[in-house]
Parts: structure tokens; sequence; C-alpha cells
């Protein structure tokens, strides 16, 4: 059957089109439709009835490192989390997800030079090493800028559009932050305190975000249905980034800390923690602060897991009768530094 098209068949009584008006399905001999955006494409071609149809998380790197390098580091994570949320007819399937969970590893667009990255050794190796970041922070101290934000969220942009829809997001480091971020940008009505708070030196809301549709100019993918953060932060206390947090993010979201992380201060961290609605309470059955005894890592043992795999089994509706198998691990799944 030939794919359908939705075009607006009505005026208002003035003669002019109205953004809320009637409908008319055509019939189309083309392969695919290009005016319709295509995450709403590939939702309507992957809704809750397809068979198949996947849990999607869009998986942010740290700073220094690439999409491959943190695939290869949270293997152990991966496995978990194919085990606790199987494809059906597994136990334990969630049923508006009967294909199982998928994660996407992008690498951000910032190449890094050696003078970006600490204790690199600049006498030595002097070629530029296989490190990107999703911006440069630039200032010896707060409010810090950060460069390349701009090229950093358009590619992540880029990604929810030809790659999603995404259920949720989860970010490592610099990549928790910028899970806060697209989690923020998403939601309702986040463009109008981005103008609001640009008329008073804040940044502009990212045009990668925005898509014209033909006639109403939306967002380039729905909210996401929840985000998670280990060792993450808040952005700089830089007034250019406060419409990322006010108001306080909605979308369900869970950090892990490390307690002695001392990459990412905890005062950091916390900045994001108190930028969501949700902030340090508990919702369901996941505390939405969870700290580990490690430093800046991404904890894979099994009780983490279960409070992740209880989040998004919660975040996504379903009903939680969590059994997290035990999966044994290997030297090189244990937490490494990242």
């Amino acid at each position: 059957m030939p794919p359908l098209r939705l075009l607006r068949t009505g005026n208002n009584a003035h003669g002019v089109r109205n953004p809320i008006t009637s409908y008319r399905i055509l019939q189309l001999n083309c392969n695919t439709d290009r005016s319709i955006p295509k995450h709403a494409r590939t939702m309507a071609s992957n809704g809750p009835s397809s068979e198949g149809r996947k849990l999607k998380i869009l998986m942010l790197h740290g700073f220094t490192q690439t999409g491959h390098i943190f695939e290869i580091k949270t293997k152990a994570l991966k496995k978990h989390l194919e085990k606790s949320i199987p494809a059906a007819p597994k136990p334990g399937f969630l049923k508006d997800y009967p294909g199982g969970v998928e994660l996407s590893y992008p690498t951000a667009p910032i190449r890094l030079d050696v003078t970006d990255i600490p204790g690199y050794d600049v006498d030595g190796d002097k070629e530029s090493p296989e490190a990107y970041g999703w911006w440069r922070r630039k200032g010896d101290a707060e409010p810090f800028v950060y460069a390349g934000m701009e090229q950093g969220l358009a590619k992540i942009a880029e990604v929810l559009k030809n790659e999603g829809p995404f259920d949720g997001v989860l970010g490592f480091s610099q990549g928790g932050a910028a899970a806060g971020m697209v989690a923020s940008l998403l939601e309702s009505g986040r463009r109008e305190a981005f103008e609001q708070a640009q008329a008073k030196g804040g940044m502009r809301y990212p045009d990668a975000f925005t898509e014209d549709t033909g006639f109403v100019e939306g967002m380039v993918h729905p909210p996401m249905k929840f985000a998670v953060s280990y060792s993450g932060f808040g952005a700089s206390t830089n007034a250019l980034y406060q419409a990322f947090y006010t108001p306080k993010i909605q979308t369900p979201m869970l950090h892990f800390l490390g307690s002695v992380d001392t990459v990412v201060s905890e005062e950091r961290s916390l900045r994001l923690v108190d930028a969501c609605i949700q902030g340090r309470g508990r919702e369901g059955g996941v505390q939405r602060v969870v700290t580990h005894p490690g430093g800046h890592t991404l904890p894979s043992q099994k009780q983490y897991v279960a409070a992740l795999v209880t989040f998004i089994r919660e975040a996504v509706s379903e009903d939680v009768d969590l059994k997290v198998d035990k999966v044994e691990e290997r030297a090189e799944d244990m937490d490494v530094p990242f």
C-alpha cells in the first residue's frame, strides 16, 4: 500500500488557513513522503503496535572519548540491559517494546587537541589523539564559557532526526551534562524560556533543534521519556546557559554519583540534580540520586543496573516486577576509569 499523506483542506472564516484544521488523506505513488519529518515517519512505522519495536537509548560519551570507546567501556552495562529488557517472548520483556533494547553511540563533532586534554603529555606525541568533545570549556574559573556547544548540540540533533525516535538519553560526564540539556531542550515550553532568557543575555535556542514542518515550526524530536546521568554536571553558572534549567527539567532523570569522584565535584553534579523537578527525591521505586563507592566511572554491578532498569520501566509506564539476572562479569567487563 502506498504511504499516506495528510494535507490541510480547510480555511477559517476569513479565508486564511488555520494551523488547526481538517485534513484529507491522499495515497502517494512515491516511496517516501519527504514533507513529513523523519522522526514522525519513523514513529508511524515503529509505533506501539509495531512488531519488534525496540526501546532506543541515545548514549552520549564523555570528554576525550568517542562513541566506539564509550560502547566498549559500557559493555557490561549493555549486556545487563539486554538481559533485563529482553526481546519477546523472553520473560521480562516490555510489552510496548517487544524488540528489546537498542543503544546508539554517536561521536561528538569536536576533535580535541593535546592542549585540550588534562594531563596529556604535550612534550611527547604531537599527533592529535582520537579524542572528541561536545564542547570545550573556556576560562580559568566560573563563569565558564562552552566553546562549540552549538556544534555539539547540532550533532545530537542530527542523530535524533536521522536515527530516532529515541525513548531516552544516557550520558557519562560531559555526556551526562549533555543528556540533561537534550532532555531540557525537547520539553514543551523550553523554547519560550530560551527566548525570555535571550532578552537578558542568555544563549539562543539552538536552531538545530527546530524543524519547519511547512505550517508550524516544531521540534526536531519528541520529548524524551527519561534521561540518565553518570558523573554528569550542571552547566556553568554563566547566565548564557540558565534557560536549560529555568524552569526546572520536567523529564524524569536519574543521577549516578561516585563518592570518590575526583574529576567532577559533588557540587557540580548536584547542580544538575537540583535543576530537575524531581531533584534529590524519590519517585516510585527509585531514588533519583544513586551514590556508588567508586570514582569517575560508570558502575555495572547488579544493584546499580537494577536501579537503572527499574527507573526505565517506570519511566515508560511499565509495571515493575524486576528480577535482574546475574550476569557473570569478566575482568574486561569490570568498571574502568573513564
